[in-house]
């Protein structure tokens, strides 16, 4: 059944840039690319229990290592993609080794001292990152498809290579949760000391769920180099880690979509609040404050208690 509704899903997003407008269409990029983001974090979040305030860091490589190689002439998106997730990865893993040996609120704090130095970093080197201009893209690597070349400036075409992309990596990302290693995950999140005791090796666990997480995030930060047709160290600031936090909370941290459903709420809200006020943020919290109070599994956790207490 499940597989089922996934594939009814996943079709019907396919249909989706015939039914609305271009502006909409990049809104749903947008939406697919921040939620993938938010998913890639939502495996430490969500699933192993470990807040990270630096994951946008990690976002900002990814988009970073596209740009450079676009600007040196590389066109292959295949090449693209992997290069900025190996990137991304190099980056978790060395960032990770001195992070999860802590705990809490200690962990937090290390990943945003570690978010906040790449940060520094790709706003100071002017002569590889442009600085606070980042690197504008005036052009960007097209697809080939059955001897035709496609634009990613097209909306339509952006939209179907990001779904396409973000549904193979978010395949991946589901038979990781649905593994041994994911059970081993979610048993760190309930009880960490419990694993320890059982011979689990909770250091290297965190290890690899923040290398994999943050690779995850490399792919989004290289879509998301491709929807802006830039780079900018504004995608590896602080603020920018609140977004998948915000978005994970919103839709559902313990769900495998729920930071998915979570981005959607955030843009769509935006969207529709900005033609009345600038200040949409005011009310989004406004959103946030309830869903927090009295929904803490988020809007689509809570919708699924409500299913499973109906059925018994």
């Amino acid at each position: 059944m499940r597989k089922l509704l996934a594939s009814i899903f996943v079709g019907s997003l396919f249909l989706l840039p015939l039914l609305f407008p271009d502006y909409w269409v990049l809104i749903l990029v947008e939406i697919l690319i921040m939620g993938f983001f938010a998913m890639s974090f939502n495996l430490l979040f969500g699933y192993s229990g470990l807040l990270s305030f630096g994951h946008a860091g990690l976002f900002g490589v990814g988009a970073f290592v596209s740009a450079l190689l676009i600007e040196q002439g590389y066109s292959s998106l295949l090449v693209l993609l992997i290069a900025g997730t190996m990137g991304a990865g190099i980056v978790s893993l060395i960032i990770g080794f001195l992070c999860v040996q802590h705990d809490e609120i200690y962990f937090a704090m290390i990943t945003l001292a570690f978010g906040m130095m790449l940060f520094t970093v790709a706003h100071n080197w002017t002569s590889l990152t442009g600085g606070s201009d980042g690197l504008p893209l005036m052009k960007i690597p097209s697809i080939h498809l059955l001897g035709n070349e496609y634009s990613l400036f097209l909306p339509g075409v952006l939209y179907y290579v990001v779904l396409v992309v973000t549904s193979l990596a978010a395949l991946l990302l589901w038979r990781l949760i649905n593994s041994p290693f994911g059970l081993i995950l979610k048993g760190l999140r309930e009880n960490k000391n419990r694993l320890r005791f059982a011979g689990g090796n909770i250091k290297l666990i965190r290890l690899v769920a923040f290398i994999i997480s943050g690779a995850l995030s490399g792919i989004a930060g290289v879509l998301f180099c491709w929807f802006s047709s830039m780079a900018t160290p504004d995608f590896l600031h602080w603020s920018f880690s609140a977004k998948p936090v915000i978005m994970s909370i919103l839709g559902g941290a313990g769900v495998f979509l729920g930071p998915l459903f979570g981005a959607a709420i955030f843009f769509v809200l935006e969207q529709i609040i900005r033609q009345f006020t600038d200040n949409w943020m005011i009310f989004l919290g406004m959103v946030l404050i309830p869903i927090v109070l009295f929904s803490p599994q988020g809007v689509l956790g809570s919708f699924q208690d409500i299913l499973e207490r109906r059925k018994k």
